[in-house]
């Protein structure tokens, strides 16, 4: 069982922010800025390439609530999802991470990006 599924089943606590039937969000452990809240759905799905469009249909608004809810709503936030490996998924049970609290930056380029400088 996954890290996730364990804190959907409540093995691991989390410091929760939401919760819905389908979704928990909660704030991740290593925060990348200052707020930096996690979004899973509840069934595990190990990638957003084989998330269906129901459960994104149900995501949105959950995401748009959990934004509205910590008030990032009209400050803004960035929204990123890692697919696969390549993509920097870590945990591979589907997840979105709420970035926000300031002005974010942008310096995630590919790894050999500078070789080409």
């Amino acid at each position: 069982m996954c890290i996730f599924c364990k804190i959907v089943d409540g093995e691991i606590p989390s410091d929760k922010i939401l919760e819905s039937e389908d979704f928990i969000a909660f704030h991740d452990l290593y925060p990348k800025a200052p707020i930096h809240i996690l979004i899973i759905p509840k069934e595990h799905v190990e990638c957003f390439q084989d998330m269906s469009a129901d459960m994104m249909a149900k995501a949105t608004p959950f995401i748009q609530e959990v934004a509205s809810k910590i008030g990032m709503d009209r400050s803004g936030y960035r929204l990123i999802t890692n697919n696969g490996d390549d993509g920097g998924q870590e945990i591979h049970h589907l997840h979105f991470h709420l970035l926000g609290g300031g002005r974010l930056i942008w310096n995630h380029l590919h790894e050999d990006s500078h070789k080409n400088i």
